[in-house]
């Protein structure tokens, strides 16, 4: 297996268990601190997601690049130039922003919040940023040297920290109130991010043979072409990941302010917008781990079939991730539409947010798509117009919730729609992007197979969940329908020839145990 194939699969395995245990540290936030509590969780995230994307400035992908580059040369004073500049960078950003959090908490938690008890949770995360600001760095420079398994661990010992403290803080501080609490589930990532950095400062100093604190000032003044090199890269990579961050940080502003005029009360209005953000949308987006790994590995194809001028390999590969797309994510729309209240019970709980997630999962069907255009636009080096389309769909979505979350007949649902539309509209605006730069043809009869599969699987579901189980207890009553759900769906693409043995070697994983197949 060569050293490109074997990082690839430790980042996507790595990739699929934090995601899975992401989601158990929201099942543990939501239990303990109920819904009010998620709201002011989820509306102090987004704050520090925009800070850490400025204080990245897009530099681990850029570092990542230009070490690479040194180390096939072998000049490791580049290496260390470019390590030394980075840190500078990061280094001087966290010092502005970290600061910058704390003295500003006290006016976004009052005026575009408009719930003070944000105050908390945004105090509590603060310190993150000049911790993430550092351990990005790291992670650039073992990604560089294609060393994945420092990335991909610390990772893993990030979540593993945050799941064992986020329960035992949230209780201990409970009592205090609910802010509190949400600020004791800020803090446990805080120290997981603390861990996370120790283990690759670890990393760094048993694998290095570079001395960073070895005329550290002399290669910073002398960094002028290193800093030029970098932000050539950076600023381009952090356009796409920014305008996700200000549209992310934006939108609680907007659904709070939104629901304010629409009369709702504020504890109300924080308590719906953590069912919709805690609740709904980690479930809606939990399957796209299988689009990514599809992803993955469709930029280098479209790459390699633009360069040979094959046309024809191109739409090929476009029709074979759309296929893909397709089935897969038809079959999540399946389980969560048919299964959205049973699941949202046996997870969190409580059924609250059952219609979000009833009402969302149709039109996230676009959003498996989502991906894997990207990364077609991505090899097509289009990466600019999808920067675009990612921006007109963040306009339109602060647009919409500021249209339909002020009408009182809708209120958060006015929301969720927005969030939906917006799904919906930056699919399109790709996949249009994506006809005009090269030929593609929609094969309707697919798209029809397709849609029979899923209407026939969720039937089944739904009989074998209401009647068929329906004398077991709930959790085992959901699995066993959501396994027969499966296994119809599947039998229905073999039977329609919606997906083919040879398209699996597209996907990491599945492709490297096909080819062990052929071998042996």
């Amino acid at each position: 297996m060569s050293k490109f194939l074997q990082g690839t699969m430790i980042l996507i395995v790595a990739g699929f268990i934090t995601r899975i245990l992401g989601f158990v540290n929201r099942i543990v936030v939501a239990r303990v601190i109920g819904g009010e509590g998620v709201g002011l969780y989820m509306m102090a995230m987004p704050t520090l997601v925009l800070a850490i994307t400025i204080t990245q400035m897009g530099l681990p992908v850029a570092i990542s690049k230009l070490v690479a580059e040194a180390e096939a040369v072998g000049d490791r004073k580049k290496v260390k130039k470019i390590l030394v500049v980075s840190l500078t960078i990061t280094g001087t950003l966290s010092l502005v922003f970290f600061p910058a959090m704390i003295l500003l908490a006290p006016l976004l938690a009052r005026t575009l919040f408009t719930d003070p008890r944000t105050y908390y949770p945004l105090i509590a995360i603060a310190p993150v940023v000049p911790i993430v600001a550092i351990s990005s760095v790291l992670r650039g420079y073992f990604q560089g040297k294609q060393q994945m398994k420092p990335y991909a661990f610390s990772q893993l010992l990030e979540q593993i920290v945050r799941i064992s403290l986020i329960a035992m803080c949230t209780k201990a501080l409970l009592p205090y109130g609910i802010e509190y609490a949400a600020a004791g589930a800020m803090f446990s990532s805080v120290i997981g991010e603390l861990m996370s950095l120790i283990y690759l400062l670890c990393m760094f100093q048993l694998k290095k043979s570079i001395k960073l604190r070895t005329k550290f000032f002399h290669y910073v003044k002398a960094g002028r072409e290193t800093f030029i090199s970098l932000m050539r890269i950076a600023l381009p990579t952090t356009g796409s990941r920014l305008i996700g961050s200000l549209s992310w940080f934006l939108e609680p502003i907007a659904v709070a302010n939104s629901l304010a005029i629409a009369g709702v009360a504020t504890s109300l209005a924080t308590k719906q917008y953590g069912q919709l953000t805690g609740y709904a949308l980690p479930l809606l987006m939990l399957p796209s781990f299988i689009t990514y790994s599809l992803s993955t590995s469709l930029v280098p194809a479209i790459s390699e079939a633009m360069a040979q001028k094959q046309t024809l390999l191109v739409e090929h590969r476009i029709q074979q991730a759309m296929r893909l797309s397709l089935v897969t994510g038809g079959l999540s729309v399946v389980v969560l539409y048919v299964f959205a209240e049973p699941l949202m019970q046996w997870m969190y709980g409580t059924s609250e947010a059952t219609m979000f997630v009833k009402v969302m999962a149709p039109f996230f069907l676009f959003y498996y798509f989502q991906g894997p255009l990207q990364a077609v636009l991505q090899g097509l080096d289009l990466a600019n117009a999808a920067m675009i389309n990612s921006l007109i769909g963040a306009v339109v979505k602060l647009a919409c919730i500021f249209a339909l979350a002020t009408q009182p007949s809708l209120g958060i649902m006015g929301a969720a729609l927005a969030i939906a539309i917006n799904t919906v509209l930056v699919t399109l605006l790709h996949f249009a992007t994506v006809v005009k730069a090269v030929s593609c043809s929609i094969y309707a009869m697919e798209y029809m197979k397709a849609f029979l599969s899923m209407v026939a699987a969720g039937i089944v579901g739904y009989v074998s969940f209401h009647y068929s189980f329906a004398y077991l207890p709930l959790s085992l009553q959901t699995l066993a329908s959501i396994i027969v759900t499966i296994i119809v769906y599947s039998l229905l693409l073999i039977i329609f020839q919606l997906i083919r043995r040879e398209e699996l070697a597209y996907i990491p994983g599945i492709g490297a145990f096909i080819a062990k197949k052929k071998r042996k």
